[in-house]
Formats: C-alpha cells, structure tokens, sequence
C-alpha cells in the first residue's frame, strides 16, 4: 500500500500543485458576462455599387468570458466584420451577426448581439455633372448693383448611390459677402452638396467672378 503511494511521487505532487494553481485561477477569476458596444466593419466592398441608406455602424454584443478579459482594454478591438464581396447586384441584403464575423479576444465568447441582424441596401455607383449655384451673403454696397456672377468651373462632377445623385440638381458655393466689393473680384470659394451620400470626384471648390457696378442716378 505504501509503495502504491510512494510509486511516482513527483508527478502526482506536481499534478495536485497544478490542479490547486487551476482551482484557484478558476475561484479568482470567474466566467462573467457583460455587454460592450463594437464597430461594425465593412470589407470587399464591390467598386461599382454603393451602401445607401442609413448604414449601421455600431452594435452591442454580449459576451462572456474570465472576468480578466471583460475590461475595456481587453474588448477595445473588438469588432463586426461584415464580408461583402459576394454582393455582385444592387438590392437589399441581410446579415446575421453570428461568432463567425464577431471578433473577439482568445478566451471571450459571443453570446448574442443587438440588434441580431443588419440589413443594407446596395446601388449602383454613377456619377454626373451638376450646376454650381452662387450664394450671396450681403449685396453690394448702397449705390451699387451686381451685374453679372458667374462660378469656374459652372458645373462639377458628383458621385454616389444612383437614386441619390440623380436627386441632386444643383451644389452651393459658401456665402459671398459683397458689401465691400466694388468692380470685378475673382473669390475661391468652397462649394457644398446637401446629400451625406454624395461626394464630389474633385476638389470641391470653384472661383466665383462677380462683376459689380454704380448704379447711375435715375438707373433703376
């Protein structure tokens, strides 16, 4: 019975040390659970088509794991990565968010998320010319008038989803304040298009050329 108990006493010490190393990790640091907001990620987006709509771009998953891996720093590069390489045609598309596309620590495990699914919209991409439309801020100075305005290039390209540039019949140029100009001023200006969807190919500036006169006694 002795020579049972003395048989291979290294390893069976050795084996108890580490079962009680284990044992306390396990009491010290047990499985929680919490919820933490992640990114959404969007990869191999097709080059000829668009997301349209409003896009999801944060969920709240609940995870478990040892309470160690739960902090903040430990979730901070948590994500949803949503692979769109498949799409090939515009319409809509529902993704599920599963612990396939969750990334998470070692040692963290996806529970669920909410919401559970995304759906996004796809369209083509088309781009088209629309007209620069001039805006003044303060006319001319009293006895003196605008004759002409005229904005170069009169016209630049957008780029975006296609029911939302065709959508699009004109971009502004920042306010103009004309009342200390007298003759013919070139000003830089930058220029705005009122869609969040809709981007300018080039740079978003244009010269504007206002030509401004005295009005001559008795002209109306």
């Amino acid at each position: 019975m002795m020579s049972f108990i003395t048989k291979n006493l290294g390893w069976k010490l050795l084996s108890l040390a580490l079962a009680s190393l284990l044992w306390i990790a396990l009491v010290r640091d047990p499985e929680l659970a919490t919820t933490v907001a992640v990114p959404v990620l969007y990869r191999g987006m097709p080059s000829d088509l668009e997301l349209s709509g409003e896009l999801v771009d944060r969920v709240r998953l609940e995870v478990r794991g040892p309470a160690s891996l739960l902090t903040p720093e430990k979730l901070a590069d948590a994500a949803v990565i949503l692979d769109l390489g498949e799409i090939d045609h515009p319409g809509d598309r529902t993704y599920t968010i599963q612990s396939s596309n969750v990334s998470l620590p070692i040692g963290v495990t996806f529970s669920r998320a909410m919401p559970a699914q995304i759906r996004l919209h796809f369209e083509r991409r088309i781009s088209r010319l629309v007209p620069v439309r001039v805006r003044i801020a303060n006319p001319p100075p009293d006895g003196y008038r605008i004759v002409s305005q005229r904005a170069d290039p009169e016209a630049l390209s957008v780029v975006g989803p296609q029911s939302n540039v065709e959508q699009v019949s004109f971009v502004d140029t920042d306010s103009i304040d004309l009342s200390d100009v007298y003759g013919t001023v070139q000003i830089p200006v930058n220029v705005f298009v009122d869609d969040p969807q809709v981007r300018f190919e080039g740079p978003p500036q244009v010269v504007v050329t206002v030509v401004v006169e005295r009005v001559e006694t008795g002209q109306q």
